[in-house]
């Protein structure tokens, strides 16, 4: 008989973490902008980029701090996320197509619209168009963190619908990584990764447990992914999709579900180690004497608009769409507003597009600071006019009656659904 973990509720624990995390990312990448601005800036440059070895792939050359977490612990950050997509999608708020409905519209709009804004600044420059893709995600946990200083005054549908939304996104970021930022493949290399997947997939199929075999499969297959081309981090999501999984409907987490217990071991390492690591040695951005000029380039300035600009148009006007012709019901609980509040915190993209901006221009240092000023910028303007509309936001009439519903569900792991408005979204 399988074992089960205390009843509390893991979605709660999700939404609490994910709070949590994201303050403390933002304080990571505060505290690395004045680290970079501060007479510590040689210091800090040195430690982030100091040599540690060996060389793994003449591609990296040797091996540097920044580079065993860009490529090595954000491979763990993509095992996460590729085990929060499989639950959701199995056994959580994506297991049915009506409830991937709307999430997945928003996300796509919120993806597309921000790229399209990105080409419209940076197209007429030569070798900016590769980085279209760095505005189109959404960083769930600085968003989160953002929601976690507004208490009550964010309906708990609106945080669900957030996270559900960037677990799509995150797709798409996973895919856009996959497909777009491939360098030259090494088949051989990639031949061994499939081999070492086929083999992961065959020990769950032979109902194997054992965390610490899957975990040196997975690093077997992210050194494998390494030498092959695609990136490393893909490793995680691809490793993810191996790990057995037992589905526990409106039900606690089942113990002996090796997904369930391998989530549970990484998220607090992933929200509180991880990602705060990842956005202190990447947000250090030198902006003394920076002027005009270079704020309103069109690499930096594309991907501000992209971000505060494209993730509200495409987010809000594509659930707006969606409830106006039928498609999904509105959010329970929320009004227009405040859905509006929460598309502009989706221009918050900061730790995925962090990570996308380093791999759109490897050869240019230049442009990778460039960008990381426009995400700097876009986001930090997309976080502080969302906390502001979402702050003076009058509440749903029916708010408190929402919330009394909403966190019913959520104790018992249920799907928060809007049965009142229509075909409902599992917000």
């Amino acid at each position: 008989m399988s074992r089960r973990f205390p009843p509390r509720s893991a979605l709660r624990d999700f939404l609490a973490s994910e709070s949590a995390g994201g303050m403390l990312l933002i304080f990571a990448a505060i505290l690395a902008m004045i680290v970079a601005n501060s007479p510590l800036s040689t210091l800090y440059h040195d430690i982030i980029h100091a040599v540690t070895g060996p060389v793994l792939t003449d591609k990296l050359g040797a091996m540097t701090v920044h580079l065993w977490i860009n490529d090595g612990l954000m491979a763990i950050f993509f095992l996460l996320v590729g085990l929060e997509i499989k639950r959701e999608f199995v056994d959580g708020r994506l297991a049915s197509w009506d409830r991937r409905r709307l999430p997945f519209i928003a996300a796509a709009a919120g993806m597309a619209v921000p790229a399209a804004i990105y080409m419209l600044f940076a197209s007429g420059t030569p070798g900016l168009s590769q980085g279209w893709a760095i505005p189109a995600a959404t960083d769930i946990a600085f968003a989160m963190g953002v929601l976690a200083l507004l208490g009550k005054r964010a309906p708990t549908s609106l945080k669900l619908f957030l996270v559900t939304v960037a677990i799509v996104d995150d797709m798409g970021a996973v895919a856009i990584i996959a497909l777009f930022y491939t360098a030259k493949i090494n088949l051989l290399a990639l031949g061994a990764a499939a081999v070492l997947l086929a083999l992961m997939f065959a020990m769950g199929r032979l109902r194997v447990k054992s965390l610490s075999l899957y975990l040196l499969m997975f690093a077997f297959l992210w050194y494998a992914m390494l030498l092959s081309g695609v990136h490393a981090t893909i490793a995680g999501v691809l490793a993810a999709m191996a790990i057995p999984f037992e589905r526990t409907p409106g039900a606690p987490d089942s113990a002996s579900s090796p997904l369930h217990r391998l989530e549970h071991g990484l998220h607090p390492w992933v929200a509180f180690v991880i990602v705060p690591l990842f956005g202190f040695a990447n947000a250090g951005v030198d902006i003394r004497g920076l002027g005009a000029d270079q704020i309103l380039a069109p690499l930096p300035l594309g991907i501000a608009a992209g971000l505060f600009l494209g993730k509200q148009i495409g987010i809000f006007g594509s659930v707006w769409l969606s409830v106006k012709f039928g498609i999904a019901g509105r959010l329970r609980g929320a009004t227009w507003l405040q859905v509006y509040g929460v598309a502009m915190l989706c221009g918050i993209g900061f730790t995925m597009s962090l990570f996308i901006g380093g791999l759109a221009f490897p050869d240019n240092a230049q442009l990778v600071e460039e960008a990381k000023i426009g995400i700097l910028m876009g986001s930090l303007i997309a976080a502080l006019a969302g906390y502001a509309v979402l702050r003076f936001a009058p509440p749903h009439p029916e708010q408190d009656a929402a919330e009394d519903a909403s966190d019913a569900e959520i104790a018992a792991d249920g799907d928060v659904r809007d049965t009142s408005e229509g075909r409902g979204i599992a917000s």
